[in-house]
């Protein structure tokens, strides 16, 4: 069955040799960037919310986006709230909100992404879905709330601004692969954010 698809996405800059003390074995991390995607997907009567937090790597020849986790309802509690140009998402660990500038273009990152990985037992590849839509510009802010020091931020213009590589510096004793560990990495910096409706079988 078709569902239609609202997708929400940005993408903050955190330090990079602290992503890359995340990283499993195997995976390569292409660029200081953590990104969230939301999206509301009505089939029929059913609304369901989804919440994905990913970064960019490179792995097993493939280059994309490596899932750190992802949360649906009704398993996990997500409200929506859409009023006019602003949709908030709001869980008991993260608040998000978006504010359509009514700017459309592209998505630079799209030319450089093979698809999903879903580490587990054994890693999971999924190719990128392909969204010819052009995607609306917003402003954006968050806040994770997995304890006081989780990292938050606002946009600035609604402008997309590039994440350059940063060399190794400091090395880090190795975490899990865990929301709450990507989350204690502050934003510098919201790289950009957009919205995009399509219909996903």
């Amino acid at each position: 069955m078709q569902a239609q698809i609202t997708q929400f996405v940005m993408a903050y800059r955190a330090e990079q040799d602290r992503l890359r003390a995340l990283l499993p074995e195997g995976f390569e991390s292409l660029r200081p960037v953590l990104r969230i995607n939301a999206e509301i997907r009505k089939s029929g009567t059913e609304t369901i919310y989804y919440l994905e937090l990913n970064t960019p790597v490179a792995g097993f020849g493939k280059r994309g986006w490596l899932n750190i986790a992802g949360w649906e309802s009704p398993a996990t509690a997500i409200s929506c709230e859409t009023a006019e140009t602003v949709t908030f998402f709001r869980t008991d660990f993260l608040d998000l909100r978006f504010t359509r500038t009514g700017i459309t273009g592209g998505c630079p990152a799209e030319s450089d992404n093979d698809g999903c990985f879903f580490p587990c037992d054994t890693v999971k590849f999924r190719p990128a879905e392909r969204v010819e839509q052009n995607k609306e510009f917003c402003d954006c802010a968050f806040a994770w709330k997995f304890d006081a020091n989780s990292a938050h931020g606002i946009s600035i213009g609604g402008t997309s601004v590039a994440a350059i590589p940063t060399e190794p510096k400091t090395r880090y004793d190795r975490q899990a692969l865990a929301a709450p560990n990507a989350a204690a990495i502050p934003c510098e910096q919201i790289l950009g954010a957009y919205a995009v409706s399509f219909m996903r079988t």
